[in-house]
């Protein structure tokens, strides 16, 4: 069994090495112990969030994130029990009525620079809107900032699911299902509609992918881009839990990473322009303003 195992490593991490970036990036995620309920009205959920290279597996440090979670008629619905350990963040949530539920982990950081006797400083990571003006040291000049956010979702329901919870808000990536999330099956086809600040959210791609992928050498990722309305499908092949992940922007303008270089596997931005040398002592071009970005990421149950 031993032998087993080492042979599977060894080849899994044979074939993380022949991957693109994203394969083996950190992927953000919240992950239900059940996706269905009865609808009792004494149910609960327990959710493990974390970020991870293996779905569904602890191998980063925990992150001190502050779940949100919606009941299904659109109220705010108590977390209960949260905790946050070395590698992940476990909570509660009751289910008490029947319908869809919602929980999400939104957050927002502006990124950028600015100019301090003559050189050129980055904002500190987690500057907000709010604390921008402590950021920013006086005498700084030609202040740069864009908007990074990012949304982490999955989904309950207790009896029949339903849709109220998936108003939008008009920021960052936000998943509308034509295909309810709590709904999804073997062998069937499901769509989901992707808007960026309110509009659709064409020509992105999008990653699925199922969890268990420490213990195989095939990360068995399905790839598809968002048509002109927002919308992409995907065919489930196999019962399980998997990870949805599209994203958009990039770090830096013209001349530096430019929209949508990092792909949504993993933190946008970090893949490198097609074309631009790699190795030591390459050239660098100049870097342009921040851009806008966002990535948005959910976790859903494929029933077999």
């Amino acid at each position: 069994m031993m032998k087993f195992r080492k042979t599977l490593l060894l080849l899994a991490a044979s074939a993380a090495m022949a991957l693109p970036q994203m394969a083996d990036a950190a992927r953000p995620w919240m992950l239900p112990s059940e996706t269905m309920f009865a609808g009792s009205g004494n149910e609960w959920v327990t959710v493990d969030a974390a970020i991870s290279s293996d779905l569904y597996y602890f191998d980063h440090p925990g992150q001190d994130w502050q779940p949100i979670a919606t009941a299904p008629d659109g109220s705010a619905a108590q977390v209960e029990n949260r905790a946050i350990g070395k590698l992940r963040q476990t909570f509660d949530l009751g289910i008490k009525t029947k319908g869809t539920y919602k929980i999400a982990i939104v957050n927002e950081m502006l990124m950028g620079s600015y100019m301090l006797n003559g050189e050129r400083k980055m904002l500190p990571r987690g500057t907000t809107a709010a604390t921008l003006a402590t950021a920013v040291p006086q005498g700084a000049t030609d202040v740069q900032t864009a908007t990074a956010r990012t949304r982490i979702e999955t989904f309950v329901t207790a009896g029949e699911p339903d849709r109220k919870v998936f108003t939008t808000t008009g920021k960052g990536l936000e998943m509308v299902p034509v295909t309810h999330p709590n709904d999804l099956a073997v062998g069937e086809a499901a769509t989901f509609q992707f808007l960026l600040n309110g509009k659709p959210a064409a020509g992105l791609d999008v990653v699925a992918i199922p969890g268990g992928i420490r213990y195989r050498s095939d990360l068995k990722q399905m790839d598809a881009k968002t048509d002109a309305e927002g919308k992409v499908s995907f065919t489930w092949p196999e019962a399980g839990m998997y990870w949805v992940s599209i994203s958009s922007g990039g770090r830096r303008g013209p001349g530096g990473e430019g929209p949508g270089t990092g792909g949504p596997g993993g933190a946008p931005g970090a893949g490198r322009p097609q074309g631009q040398p790699q190795g030591e002592g390459a050239p660098r071009p100049p870097m342009g303003p921040p851009q806008d970005r966002a990535t948005y990421a959910m976790t859903v149950e494929v029933q077999g």
